[in-house]
């Protein structure tokens, strides 16, 4: 690029939530790193929380972390595995980080005795932050979450209108996300909602240059000129955003419609060809697999399957990296405990424990991994995961039937996973922590690097001695139990300075727990090993189940 300056990409969405803003930003994204950019991308979540880290899964869907140990917006992760590029806590800020700060600064005095108001401290505080998560890029792509017209959303809005105004047309573009929906009693896509929602946004002062029609057809043509027309906005900036078998298939669909022409004509980026072999070839795996297996995943928050998204994704990732559909068989781990583990699990392939926080459906849980255990089914456990199969072995193999988690049952003879007092998180600083610790910002967040033990399955799947991986969690693997656990074929394969990161069993075809996340690190080109080589696994093992 001619021009060193960073420019801005903003992505809003009206009518309603839940269009796909995220994957809009994301797909655009990929098309302009396919083309040579440096991109970043930012999202801006209006909401008074100042992280999604102790909001419900059902109330906010997945928490994803990053690799500096960030909670953040799910949307985080279909950025990073669309862009291959590992974010950080600046990639993400809330209403609640910002009005904190400025609260802050007024405290100590920054503000020379101002009264502080929205416009300019509270909008200053979000341009400072989107500007600083510009730097080094050569364009940044912005997700305002919300729809527009929320109250909580409106200083967001205010803040892109006055970076417009301030850099200028050609280093600002805006990109508006609506919904076309289709009245089945009259045959007809209505675009009324479209224009009412590009009317508020002109109202606040944004006018879009592109508008994202989410449909769940094809659009006609005399529609798109009908939106053009009324919206004000050149025909070829009406891309149609209808329902993709695939999410990875959307970067492909806005390519046949040349969306980056319009985007490259208002930022003055030249003639854009993106280079997109790769990314369709296994788009094309997804769609037209030569091979299937079914992976049991036993979880307790299916009421809303988002919250476990990153783990879905990275099975994908898995499975078009080796030309085969992954089957996911939903299992209620409570359903587990009010009837049989076989009655749910009999012909997967694969077994996966996710992780999870409380009690509720843990021995559901547990009666799955021993299931798997037994009958010699790939296991996969990860976080809560590999804390149950440890628990699951020292009461089947080792005795111990009282066996738990202090996290169950704080007051428990037999801990097999305890709380640790003090560690050291991933920024190198001491953190306390007790039964009683305030749940927000308590938790072992972030990358920390993990030493693989020789000739284990973890060692095997990434191929090197030290790893990195990802953690959202606050208790730990007892080590008190590590000897009579490896005496009796439970074995140690993963540590960081000295707590247990990874176990396996000896008697097993593949069987191994971590305590990490291996899906925050998975992507569509870049599978994470571990879930990979499970999924492998799955794929070519010979069971023959003997369960009685």
């Amino acid at each position: 690029m001619s021009d060193k300056q960073t420019k801005y990409i903003f992505v809003t969405g009206g009518v309603l939530s839940s269009l796909g803003k995220g994957i809009t930003a994301a797909s655009i994204g990929t098309l302009l790193k396919h083309s040579g950019f440096r991109v970043g991308v930012l999202k801006l979540d209006p909401y008074i929380n100042v992280d999604p880290g102790t909001m419900s899964p059902l109330e906010h869907g997945e928490v994803f972390v990053t690799k500096d140990g960030a909670e953040t917006d799910l949307d985080l992760g279909h950025y990073e595995r669309f862009l291959d590029n590992s974010l950080t806590q600046n990639n993400n800020f809330t209403t609640g980080q910002i009005y904190k700060t400025v609260i802050e600064n007024e405290r100590q005095g920054k503000y020379l005795g101002k009264t502080i108001q929205i416009v300019p401290h509270i909008t200053n505080e979000i341009k400072e932050r989107i500007i600083l998560a510009g730097e080094p890029k050569d364009i940044l792509i912005v997700e305002l979450g919300g729809t527009t017209g929320d109250m909580e959303g409106m200083p967001f809005l205010e803040a892109i209108r006055q970076m417009r105004h301030e850099l200028g047309k050609n280093r600002v573009m805006n990109v508006h996300v609506t919904l076309l929906p289709y009245i089945r009693t009259a045959d007809e896509l209505k675009t009324k909602p479209t224009q009412h929602s590009v009317q508020e946004l002109r109202r606040i002062g944004i006018t879009p240059q592109m508008l994202i029609l989410r449909a769940e057809e094809r659009i006609p043509n005399d529609i798109r000129k009908k939106i053009a027309f009324t919206c004000d906005i050149d025909e070829d900036s009406v891309i149609e955003a209808i329902d993709a078998p695939t999410i990875y298939e959307v970067p492909l669909n806005f390519k046949i419609q040349e969306i980056l022409s319009p985007i490259a004509k208002q930022l003055k980026l030249g003639n854009l060809k993106p280079n997109m072999r790769e990314w369709a070839e296994l788009v094309r795996k997804i769609l037209e697999p030569k091979s299937k297996t079914t992976i049991a995943f036993v979880g307790k928050y299916l009421d809303l399957k988002e919250s476990y998204k990153s783990l879905t994704e990275a099975l994908i990732h898995a499975g078009a990296n080796l030309d085969a559909k992954v089957e996911i068989r939903w299992v209620d781990s409570e359903k587990i405990e009010n009837n049989s583990a076989k009655q749910y699990l009999l012909d997967c392939d694969g077994i996966l424990v996710a992780g999870g926080f409380g009690e509720r459906g843990v021995e559901g849980k547990i009666e799955a991994i021993q299931y798997a255990r037994e009958n010699k089914i790939p296991f996969l456990g990860i976080c809560l995961g590999m804390q149950l199969a440890m628990i699951e072995y020292a009461r089947n193999v080792l005795g111990i039937k009282e066996a738990t988690s202090i996290e169950f049952n704080a007051n428990t003879k037999e801990p097999i996973i305890f709380l640790i007092d003090e560690f050291i998180d991933a920024a190198g600083a001491k953190q306390i922590r007790t039964t009683t610790s305030p749940m927000g910002g308590t938790m072992r967040l972030g990358e920390y690097e993990c030493d693989t033990k020789k000739g284990s399955n973890l060692r095997e799947a990434y191929g090197v001695s030290t790893i990195f991986e990802r953690h959202r969690h606050r208790y730990e693997a007892n080590p008190i139990y590590r000897e009579a656990l490896e005496l009796n074929g439970m074995i140690i394969t993963g540590e960081s300075n000295g707590l247990i990161e990874a176990v396996e069993v000896v008697d097993h075809p593949w069987f191994l727990g971590v305590q990490f996340h291996p899906e925050f690190t998975s992507r569509l080109q870049s599978p994470n090993p571990s879930i990979l080589a499970f999924v492998k696994k799955s794929l070519n093992i010979q069971q023959k189940v003997v369960w009685i």
